[in-house]
C-alpha cells in the first residue's frame, strides 16, 4: 500500500514538474514593434503590442527598456518606466490569457522591449 501511494505522489510530481509552476513562463510574452507611419516631434511613431500567449492570467509583467525616452506621451497605466532599464505593464495588473496590451511611443531608434518577469497564476 506505501509503495503504492509513493508511486502515485511520484508520478504526480512528474507530471506537475513537466508542465510547469503556473504553466507559463517568459517565454510564453510576444512583444511587436511597428513603425506607424506617423512622426511626432520628428521622431517616428512606433506602436507596441504586448501579448500574452498563456491560458492564464500573467501579472507583475517587466520589460527591459534601457534609456527609454519618447516625445510623444504614454499612458502610464499602461507603460511606465521603473528606472533606467525596467518598465512596468498595466502597473503590475492582471493581463487576461490570450489579451493584449497596446501602447505607442515616438523615438529614433526603435526601443528593444524583451520581457524581464512575469507572474502567472492558474
Amino acid at each position: 500500500m506505501t509503495t503504492m501511494v509513493n508511486l502515485s505522489l511520484t508520478l504526480f510530481l512528474i507530471i506537475l514538474l513537466s508542465k510547469g509552476v503556473g504553466g507559463c513562463d517568459l517565454n510564453n510574452i510576444t512583444i511587436g514593434t511597428i513603425r506607424s507611419g506617423k512622426e511626432i516631434k520628428g521622431k517616428p511613431e512606433w506602436n507596441v503590442i504586448v501579448v500574452n500567449n498563456c491560458d492564464c492570467p500573467m501579472q507583475k509583467m517587466l520589460l527591459s527598456c534601457n534609456g527609454f525616452q519618447t516625445t510623444e506621451a504614454v499612458d502610464p497605466s499602461i507603460f511606465k518606466p521603473e528606472g533606467d532599464n525596467t518598465c512596468s505593464i498595466k502597473n503590475g495588473n492582471s493581463i487576461p490569457p490570450k489579451d493584449t496590451v497596446k501602447f505607442s511611443y515616438a523615438w529614433d531608434p526603435p526601443f528593444l522591449l524583451r520581457p524581464t518577469s512575469v507572474v502567472t497564476s492558474c
